[in-house]
């Protein structure tokens, strides 16, 4: 279980501190599939960042599983099981997506392995496993790879910020159709996505709507999605949608 407790975050602008976040508080329990959304600027991005350990809290602390992780690094982070997904993917020139795959996931995978994530995301194994992490990979290939590197990994959090930025429409369907898989197999691990995308949002177990660094509402996508009609969150979410 993830647990926000009194979460504070500032940055300094003008020679003045500019609060992003004020006081959240927010609990996520295990086996959930929760959706972050929010106009631009309520602080959702650097609250990903914040669970993380990406950014450090200005006051509060933050709790994996009952422990108090706020001053853990990045590395201490995802020793006890949070992977983070970035909006957009980093490139490894030199590096074959198998090897990526055999680093996730700790261990010496075999091709036939390494091929059952990627077959996971919709790739085909045999057109990938030894391609680089290069510019020769679009947006939307490099989300999923990333995403088949979350899987290997099997972690008990998984964080992904707004996974739909810079990707097509039709990688995006296909984004849908592997968070659709991810949340009908979730068991023990939680999945946190930060995201605008109505399609994303109705396959939510919960929503946490942000504004002006708070929680305004939180509920089921039943009870949140009908408030969000007619805000700037929604009208923004269609308006990617076109």
């Amino acid at each position: 279980m993830l647990e926000l407790k009194n979460l504070s975050f500032s940055v300094e602008e003008n020679g003045r501190q500019k609060p992003i976040l004020r006081g959240l508080n927010l609990k996520i329990d295990n086996s959930r599939f929760v959706v972050i959304t929010g106009p631009n600027g309520s602080g959702k991005s650097t609250l990903a960042k914040l669970i993380m350990g990406i950014e450090k809290p200005t006051e509060g602390q933050i709790f994996f599983d009952g422990e108090d992780i706020t001053d853990l690094s990045v590395t201490e982070r995802a020793k006890r099981g949070i992977s983070f997904a970035f909006q957009q993917p980093v490139r490894f020139k030199g590096i074959r997506v198998h090897d990526l795959l055999r680093l996730a996931s700790g261990k010496d995978i075999s091709v036939a392995e390494a091929c059952d994530y990627l077959s996971e995301v919709g790739l085909c194994a045999r057109d990938y496993i030894q391609r680089e992490i290069n510019a020769s990979l679009s947006g939307g290939e490099l989300k999923r790879i990333e995403i088949a590197t979350l899987l290997a990994r099997q972690t008990k959090l998984s964080v992904f910020d707004e996974p739909e930025a810079g990707i097509d429409l039709w990688s995006f369907q296909k984004l849908i159709r592997i968070f659709e898989n991810m949340r009908s197999q979730i068991k023990d691990s939680s999945i946190i996505i930060i995201s605008h995308q109505e399609r994303i949002l109705r396959i939510a177990d919960e929503i946490v709507l942000l504004t002006d660094g708070g929680i305004r509402k939180q509920g089921s996508a039943d009870e949140i999605l009908p408030a969000l009609i007619g805000t700037a969150a929604a009208v923004d979410a269609c308006e990617r949608l076109k």
